[in-house]
């Protein structure tokens, strides 16, 4: 068993060729792939929350080095579909997972192998050609007894289901561990090749994605319980406001926040309309922060009935 810690970083080459590619990271919801990919780029590009299943569109996430062009495809978690919506999230999982360089598989430290991870792990087993590294995320929450025991367990998973990991590496993206020798993992397995996006870009993603994103993330704040897969936001209209002088400019966006049922309209606006309050400047700080730019942010509260098990609405929402 390879398992990877900062001591055994790989050797340089000495002919040191560009490579670029594409890696994914996958695994069960909430093992910590979104916030593994904002900490290889270094800034927010993947929403990241407490629940469950937060990530919806695959964010591409890239990371610039001199030797190579990374580019992350962050996917939902896949899962047993209840729901439509389950369902579609799945298959974009497993057609992402086709078209990779390498794939990642994120294991959470702090929790034991679960029929989840079996799930998972038997899927990736059908896929030959691609190198698969396994990642024990939040590591930051574990003793070193209990991560050895972690790490045995994932190794013991792959020779159950006839595969070899490429290589197994402990990390913590919140303590900044080990990230940046998981890049330097991933680049040789990498085809050799020209950089694939200009230098600077982090991420493919259109901005009003990534703003309904935001929107979205601060939305399920506080509300996890009640509303996880409710909540889909839409950004109807960004336009600059006109007539401001040159040096002050205001962006204005319009987004309507999409529930499902008419009794969840008072848990997303709260008591006298504080809580819709909080989620708009909590979001227009970050959009703000991803713009560079002033925003007034106008926000409504919309039902789409039963949205995640309609496919017309489904389409109108972006899925």
């Amino acid at each position: 068993m390879s398992v990877r810690s900062q001591s055994s970083k790989p050797s340089e080459s000495s002919e040191a060729s560009h490579r670029a590619g594409f890696a994914c990271f996958v695994g069960r919801p909430n093992a910590g792939k979104s916030t593994l990919t904002n900490a290889l780029v270094g800034q927010k590009v993947a929403i990241t929350a407490d629940q469950p299943q937060t990530t919806r569109h695959t964010v591409r996430g890239i990371v610039h080095r001199e030797d190579a062009q990374l580019i992350l495809v962050d996917t939902p978690g896949l899962h047993k579909p209840r729901t439509l919506l389950g369902e579609r999230l799945n298959d974009i999982v497993r057609t992402t997972w086709a078209e990779v360089d390498v794939i990642g598989f994120c294991l959470p430290a702090n929790e034991k192998l679960g029929p989840g991870d079996r799930f998972i792990a038997k899927e990736l087993a059908s896929i030959k050609k691609t190198p698969k590294i396994a990642i024990v995320t939040k590591t930051d929450l574990v003793d070193s007894k209990t991560l050895a025991e972690q790490l045995i367990a994932i190794d013991q998973l792959g020779k159950e289901l006839g595969f070899e990991w490429a290589e197994i590496v402990p990390v913590s993206a919140v303590a900044g561990k080990q990230v940046d020798l998981l890049a330097d993992l991933i680049v040789p397995l990498l085809p050799e090749g020209p950089a694939l996006y200009p230098e600077g870009d982090l991420t493919d993603e259109p901005e009003q994605v990534m703003i309904a994103e935001l929107i979205r993330e601060a939305a399920l704040e506080g509300v996890r319980d009640e509303l996880p897969h409710s909540i889909a936001v839409v950004v109807e209209e960004m336009l600059p406001r006109e007539g401001r002088p040159a040096e002050k400019p205001l962006l204005d966006i319009h987004a309507f926040v999409y529930i499902e049922r008419p009794s969840q309209k008072g848990i997303i606006i709260g008591p006298k309309g504080q809580r819709l309050k909080q989620v708009g400047i909590k979001s227009r700080k970050q959009i703000e922060a991803l713009l560079g730019t002033p925003v007034f942010l106008d926000l409504h509260v919309k039902v789409a009935k039963d949205w995640q098990r309609d496919p017309r609405q489904l389409r109108k929402l972006g899925f």
